[in-house]
């Protein structure tokens, strides 16, 4: 079967909207976490958020976003877009760069796009209630491709042309992951040679808002202190949007372009849950056998993985699910990896989290170095058998094991090794 490999990467993210700021945040524990304008009122409780810098995307009317003048795109083009389809539209034009690609390679029959994003709540609210109050013929003919789920993998595959297998993935937190894994399936089995995987939240207040009412939302003012995976007084996730791409290839197209991959993706593997709509499992037993099923899958021994990025959000239950499934995982084999969160840095960025921190492993065994988990002042003692690092690590991890976890238990473990 065809190896798969990552061959470029985008970044819009609230650490850094290029590759080297993004590597350079991550190295040092930077976080990209501020108070947030649109929560600063008093029946509003949590108050920051990861936030984008250098875009402005809070009008309904696209005409009135602006964005960095590196990136040249048609007004017609964001007419119907959401803001997060203007952040993964940015990112994807890096990666492009990244992987050294030109309009032959994008446009044909063997190159495809899978995504994933919730939709844009601000703009769904927008067109629905235009068309209550004023009537379908005074209502956006763009107004659905814009705002539903599905809204990223319709402008991008229209924008850049793409002919292969084009898809959206909607399993909440872990629909990027689920993307990138169907990917790596469509290039093994030689369906295609190349797919962008992309992801995207708009991170305003409609798309961050409504997790207050699940009480799962950080309610510090600190945002130093709001994201703080595995720390024993964290209280929640902090919200986060933006977009990121990966871009995977086969070994043949790599070895025809005769370019320098990050790495390699190698396996994966999922499970779900069957406990609970929105909480997970209290052993995770399903992250367990998801991480299970893809070292499995790759041949892959839990003493090989030296290096885990873990789904862990900071929420009190969340965090201790997985931490058991750790255990369960890589305990009982005398095997410790080094684990962190990056959501210490960034926030939780729902659907685009997946693709996001996979681009962040991609980038951080190139660059040489292994990314720590900020924010902890005591480690909550359900964590305390695990290798948590605590500081940027400088050296590059070898074998790296991604989780992501979703709405309704669906679990995702993707593996990556260096070449």
């Amino acid at each position: 079967m065809p190896r798969v490999y990552i061959t470029g990467l985008g970044f819009v993210t609230c650490i850094g909207n290029d590759a080297a700021t993004v590597a350079g945040n991550l190295r040092a524990l930077r976080h990209g976490i501020e108070l947030f304008p649109p929560f600063q009122k008093p029946e509003i409780m949590c108050k920051v958020a990861g936030t984008i810098k250098g875009f402005f995307t809070d009008s309904v009317d696209p005409e009135d976003w602006t964005f960095p003048s590196t990136y040249a795109i048609k007004r017609e083009t964001i007419r119907s877009m959401a803001p997060h389809g203007l952040f993964a539209h940015c990112a994807f034009l890096q990666a492009v760069a990244d992987a050294r690609l030109g309009e032959g390679d994008i446009s044909n029959r063997g190159t495809g796009l899978f995504a994933a994003s919730g939709g844009s709540p601000m703009l769904t609210y927008f067109h629905h209630d235009r068309l209550h109050k004023l009537g379908p013929a005074r209502s956006s003919p763009l107004g659905i491709v814009a705002s539903i789920v599905g809204t990223l993998n319709f402008n991008l595959v229209a924008a850049f042309r793409i002919q292969g297998a084009s898809c959206g993935f909607s399993s909440a937190c872990a629909s990027s992951a689920h993307a990138i894994a169907y990917a790596f399936e469509e290039i093994s089995l030689g369906r295609q040679k190349r797919m962008f995987v992309v992801g995207g939240e708009d991170g305003n207040r409609d798309a961050i808002l409504p997790f207050a009412g699940m009480r799962t939302l950080s309610l510090q003012t600190d945002p130093e202190l709001a994201s703080r995976p595995f720390d024993v007084a964290r209280d929640g996730f902090v919200g986060t949007g933006g977009g990121g791409v990966v871009v995977l290839e086969s070994e043949e197209e790599v070895a025809r372009r005769g370019v320098a991959p990050y790495c390699e993706l190698v396996g994966w593997g999922q499970a779900s849950d069957g406990y609970n709509v929105a909480i997970s499992h209290p052993d995770g037993a399903g992250s367990r056998l998801a991480m299970e099923n893809a070292l499995a899958a790759a041949r892959i021994a839990p003493g090989e993985v030296d290096y885990v990025n873990a789904h862990a959000t900071s929420t009190l239950i969340g965090d201790i699910s997985e931490a058991r499934a750790l255990e369960a995982v890589f305990g009982g084999s005398g095997a410790r990896p080094a684990i962190s969160s990056t959501k210490a840095l960034t926030g939780h960025g729902l659907s685009l989290a997946g693709v996001m921190e996979v681009a962040f492993c991609a980038l951080a065994m190139r660059e040489g170095f292994t990314p720590g988990s900020a924010h902890i002042s005591k480690l909550d003692p359900a964590c305390e058998g695990l290798n948590i690092l605590r500081s940027t690590r400088p050296a590059a991890p070898r074998v790296v094991l991604k989780n992501s976890s979703g709405f309704g238990g669906a679990n995702v473990a993707l593996l990556l090794r260096a070449t």
